[in-house]
């Protein structure tokens, strides 16, 4: 039981110790007093922008922020027209630039070697240098490079294959020495997530027969979504967001609509494009629904994992943010109200770590689901 404890208690101690960290700098700041206009102007400048904060964490970035100034600047690789350029971003963010946007607001972008960064977006820069934007719309008028840098969600997805290699590899060898033996360690719990996706996933919903068939997918999908979702809840390596992008959902989704369509036997088109026992005026109402389910099921995958995710952070980012709201103006408002933000963010942790297991389930449910559907022969 006392075991039991302490590992729950990890977490917990882990996003109290978070709180208190990123606090610190309000909680403990002095009550303003009169001062010169100047001083004012600098204090407003600083002031705490929750949404700000939050779209910066959960979008993807060019650098991995830790703590504090500590980050990890990641690769850049860009074509431009004068060929392939590969640095290290930590020469755009140490050189920012500041301006005042179409709507009044104080913005800022990044300038290296000819290139402007403006919410990290690389664009070439504008004849002169800068950004040039337009003043009615805001939009960039910079021209766009092709940009194939190793950004933070591709660096949290080469991080995911790279635990997923060791854990297989580490079964895979561990069934290889003691072959017949029963399974100890990592086996150990592995295995039954393996047999509870094969038993409770794969076989109720493709068949016994055409089970096997789909399983590396579905175990690979499953176990990468997965351990994605809890790189996202870590602190202090990054804030992950990688399955709330959507370029990442849409993949998964895509493989899952290609999986389906080339697997898609005579008995599934057949209800498709010319659906059995139903009189001809229905049909002209049924296949086009049917037709547009083909693209709208891998669709509903896409949005669901990506929203489900996004929300999460976003929730406990907002408790975080209200500490630090409350912080700027007086240290007693910011320990009152960090005190119950901290109880419901640790909360919401433990309610995401459900809710990193559950989207990778539904998300390889539905898919088998689709699979099934597919390749399910004609009843008689």
């Amino acid at each position: 039981m006392s075991m039991t404890f302490k590992k729950l208690s990890r977490p917990f101690f882990a996003i109290v110790t978070f709180m208190l960290l990123a606090a610190q700098p309000v909680l403990f700041a002095q009550e303003p007093t009169e001062q010169p206009d100047s001083t004012h102007q600098e204090v407003e400048k600083e002031k705490f922008n929750a949404g700000e904060m939050i779209i910066h964490h959960i979008s993807d970035a060019h650098e991995i922020h830790l703590f504090g100034d500590v980050a990890i600047y990641l690769p850049v690789i860009l074509y431009t027209d004068n060929g392939l350029k590969i640095f290290s971003s930590s020469h755009f963010y140490h050189n920012e630039k500041g301006f005042v946007n179409h709507e009044g607001e104080k913005d800022s972008y990044y300038e290296y070697d000819g290139l402007v960064m403006h919410h990290e977006h690389i664009y070439a820069a504008a004849n002169g240098g800068g950004l040039s934007f337009d003043t009615e719309t805001g939009e960039v008028n910079n021209a766009s490079v092709l940009d194939f840098s190793i950004t933070k969600t591709v660096a949290g997805m080469l991080l995911t294959c790279v635990i997923l290699l060791l854990i297989f590899g580490s079964v895979a060898r561990g069934y290889k020495k003691r072959k017949g033996s029963a399974p100890k360690g990592l086996q150990s719990f592995m295995e039954p997530l393996i047999l509870f996706i094969r038993d409770e996933v794969a076989i109720p919903s493709i068949g016994a027969k055409k089970a096997d068939r789909f399983m590396p997918f579905l175990l690979s999908t499953f176990f990468f979504i997965w351990i994605a979702n809890i790189l996202g809840l870590i602190p202090f390596i990054g804030g992950f967001n990688i399955t709330g992008t959507l370029s990442v959902t849409l993949v998964l989704a895509l493989i899952v609509f290609i999986i389906t369509t080339f697997s898609g036997n005579k008995h599934y088109w057949g209800h498709i494009l010319w659906p059995p026992g139903v009189p001809l005026p229905i049909k002209i109402i049924l296949i086009p629904i049917e037709f547009a389910g083909i693209f709208i099921k891998p669709l509903v995958l896409m949005i669901r994992l990506t929203a489900n995710i996004t929300a999460g952070h976003i929730i406990i980012l907002a408790f975080v943010s209200l500490v630090l709201i409350f912080g700027e103006m007086s240290a007693t408002a910011g320990y009152g109200v960090g005190i119950g933000s901290i109880l419901f963010m640790v909360f919401m942790f433990f309610l995401e770590l459900l809710v990193a297991f559950l989207q990778a389930y539904v998300f390889t449910l539905l898919a088998a689901l689709y699979f099934g559907d597919a390749t399910q022969e004609a009843h008689h």
